[in-house]
């Protein structure tokens, strides 16, 4: 049986939208609304934020708050770190997608020599850099610090020098560099990106699986075409961005886009892939009850937890 401990990362420093800070708060509310005493069972530890940023003037127009990531990634990944190397399996609720650049960095920090296979459930990709973004949220740049590409041949914009210096940085978190290679990525319900990250997708070669073919396929299918692909990777790291699920259930979320994952489809697709003992650690991120309407969002991501972390202490 496998020792959880759930590490709360508050932060939404990287988010354009305001409230993901809230959403670890209105995912135990959701608990206590199912009359559960999940978060009463595991040992749990909460990351200092830096959102007193949010009320400061932006510095790096291409990479809002990068100082503060840059914070918070340190953070995150020394929790990550510490927690993998006392044998406990890491589950993550996260505000802004742009801490999983610090759970990346820590699964690689207690574990140098693995080859780190991630996948990334959420609607985009995530592969911007300061120099092709369309709006300076560090949230859309978590992959890239991963694979430390700058993807510098889509350039749109020139970096100042203190910008660069803390995305060099970032890059180079706890002197690795890049933490996962782009065979070892897998896109599931990706559908929103910008024509920057679409060519680096193909120049990179990086697997996607769209919805429908989860749709068509199922979950069982899709979860051992996954892993197969995969399984050169010794460790896996499962990141799970809510707005992955569709638009119609996913109010409560920053950046909602169409036709994506059922709440079951997500449900069972992660609880599959809980199920195999290379998964080493598992992130929610980017609920945001300030969008959403009773509260929806995060009963489904409570659901979501709640059922993959009972298949983890089955394994």
């Amino acid at each position: 049986m496998k020792n959880i401990k759930l590490i709360e990362v508050p932060s939404e420093i990287g988010a354009g939208t305001r409230g993901a800070s809230l959403g670890i708060d209105a995912i135990k509310i959701a608990g206590l609304d199912f009359m559960s005493n999940f978060f009463v069972h595991f040992p749990s530890e909460k990351v200092q934020t830096e959102n007193t940023l949010l009320f400061e003037p932006i510095q790096s127009p291409y990479a809002k708050r990068i100082h503060g990531v840059l914070n918070m990634c340190e953070r995150v990944s020394n929790a990550v770190s510490d927690t993998i190397k006392n044998n406990f399996f890491p589950v993550i609720l996260s505000g802004d997608h742009s801490n999983a650049a610090g759970t990346i960095a820590g699964i690689k920090s207690a574990k140098p020599k693995s080859k780190l296979g991630v996948i990334w459930i959420d609607a985009h990709a995530d592969l911007h850099s300061p120099y092709t973004t369309p709006s300076g949220n560090m949230h859309g740049m978590t992959l890239a610090t991963a694979l430390a590409e700058d993807n510098t041949e889509n350039k749109v914009h020139e970096i100042d020098d203190k910008t660069k210096s803390f995305w060099e940085q970032l890059k180079s978190l706890n002197k690795i560099k890049p933490k996962v290679l782009a065979e070892d990525i897998v896109f599931i319900g990706l559908r929103d990106f910008e024509k920057e990250e679409k060519s680096l997708i193909d120049k990179l070669g990086i697997k996607t699986i769209s919805i429908s073919e989860v749709r068509r396929n199922g979950a069982e299918n899709i979860c051992r075409k996954v892993l197969r692909y995969l399984s050169d990777c010794t460790d896996i790291y499962v990141s799970f961005d809510v707005d992955s699920l569709d638009s119609s259930i996913s109010k409560g979320t920053g950046t909602p886009v169409s036709n994506g994952l059922k709440e079951r489809e997500a449900e069972d697709l992660i609880s599959k892939f809980m199920q195999n003992r290379k998964v080493c650690c598992f992130e929610i991120s980017e609920v945001n009850p300030t969008l959403d309407k009773e509260n929806l969002m995060a009963e489904i991501a409570f659901n979501i937890l709640q059922r993959s972390v009972n298949v983890l202490m089955m394994n």
